[in-house]
């Protein structure tokens, strides 16, 4: 599936911005410059996109007259994208439970079926929101619940904040209890008004979202696909191989296929704008049928480790060659902050018993959070970096946003060190202020 048109680059610049500046190339290396412009305009559609970024002194005097925001001190970078992200879960962060099958049925499902309720479901869409914007995430692909109002509730509360979101009901109808399973028919012809309902309005994006495979049937899969096929530029996401417990469940109920990942493709669920997180305890015929069809990984650290799951293989993810980036995946993640999520990947890389060991540079870490994770949804050049064209979505970070920190920053010799300090100590306290590129 091709990358989305884009609206052409505004010609004039109408603002700028000068700090710091933080941005990729098409390669995913990043480019830094200590006293950088980011130039941005407004498209035909009113949203803020990148004119021009780079070195003040080269660039400035392209622009004579533009009004400028000077943040001394601070760096500018592009707004965190986070690939997978429940926002009903946003109250079960920090639930005790002995691993993610007793964690789903003691909190997560109980928690979920208060989504029956709109305004329920509005007041927790205005706090989600509110902790996505507080931790410099200004993107993100988010499961709903099994209650089409929660994903109205959802689309409606990003779409006045301006924010770019990718959103789903959830598909469950077995397995699951009262309250949060569905009915198999009935949450198809949902899901498919709420398609037609909220995907390409403004910024917003729908997801067809199958819980995971054991808590649907053939037939709710089936019609997954077929959904699927009928709106290919829509998203899929789900989750698989995150647990052997689960694996095993999975197996038992789908014996035909040939693992838990196949389950998906044998349904039609995978291809480009397919997003599965978790991915560990994968095979290379797994892995080799993620790249095939264009299929990404969303790798999800801390939720791995507080649950007690697995590692990601980023070395065999990197051999057989498919894509993946970062996620939060509140709330069996332990936090919204990027800093804590790229920190904990660092950790999973090290990891060097259950699978080959590496020391991911801290720039990886953070192109995986924005420019990797924006290519990995298929909106590469739409979001997550700040180079022309791009919406312009950004951070404004202050390293110097506790005394530790402040210490540390000001002894960085290098662009590595850099980064590296902001990911080991950084939080939300870093993030000074997140700018939308369609903020109203």
């Amino acid at each position: 599936m091709p990358t989305p048109i884009l609206p052409p680059t505004p010609d004039t610049a109408t603002h700028g911005w000068r700090a710091a500046l933080l941005r990729f190339d098409a390669e995913g290396r990043p480019i830094y410059d200590q006293d950088g412009l980011l130039a941005v305009g407004s498209g035909a559609d009113g949203v803020q996109r990148v004119v021009a970024a780079g070195d003040w002194r080269t660039l400035s005097p392209r622009f004579p007259g533009l009004p400028v925001t000077h943040c001394p001190g601070r760096i500018i970078a592009p707004g965190f994208v986070d690939m997978h992200v429940h926002f009903p879960q946003t109250d079960v962060i920090g639930s005790p439970a002995e691993g993610l099958l007793p964690w789903l049925e003691n909190y997560t499902f109980p928690h979920e079926s208060r989504f029956a309720d709109p305004e329920y479901a509005r007041g927790v869409a205005t706090v989600f929101v509110d902790e996505l914007l507080r931790n410099g995430v200004t993107t993100a692909l988010t499961f709903a619940t099994s209650h089409p109002a929660s994903v109205d509730a959802l689309m409606e509360e990003a779409a006045a904040r301006g924010l770019r979101l990718i959103a789903g009901k959830v598909l469950q109808d077995r397995n699951s209890p009262d309250g949060v399973r569905d009915d198999t028919t009935r949450s198809l012809a949902d899901t498919e008004d709420l398609i037609r309902r909220w995907h390409g309005r403004g910024r917003l994006g729908y997801a067809i979202t199958p819980r995971f495979a054991p808590s649907c049937s053939e037939a709710q899969l089936r019609g997954a696909g077929e959904l699927a096929a009928r709106h290919p530029d829509v998203w899929i996401q789900s989750h698989v191989a995150e647990n052997r417990d689960e694996i095993r469940w999975a197996l038992e109920l789908f014996p035909q296929a040939r693992s838990y990942l196949a389950v998906y493709d044998g349904f039609g669920l995978m291809r480009e704008r397919a997003v599965y997180a978790h991915c560990i305890h994968f095979d290379d015929e797994d892995r080799a049928l993620m790249r095939d069809t264009g299929t990404v990984a969303a790798v999800s650290p801390t939720s791995n480790l507080f649950l007690g799951s697995g590692f990601f293989d980023y070395a065999g993810a990197d051999r057989v060659g498919f894509r993946y980036g970062l996620a939060s995946d509140v709330g069996g993640g332990t936090s919204f902050s990027p800093f804590h999520t790229m920190l904990a990947a660092y950790y999973v890389g090290r990891e060097g018993q259950a699978k080959p060991g590496l020391s991911l540079p801290p720039g990886q870490l953070w192109w995986q959070h924005t420019a990797g994770a924006a290519r990995a949804l298929g909106l590469d050049g739409v979001i997550g970096n700040l180079q022309p064209g791009c919406e312009a979505d950004f951070v404004v970070l202050n390293p110097a946003a506790t005394p530790l920190l402040a210490r540390k920053t000001a002894q960085a010799a290098s662009l590595d060190e850099l980064l590296f300090a902001m990911i080991v100590m950084g939080d939300d306290r870093l993030v000074e202020r997140a700018v939308i590129a369609a903020s109203r």
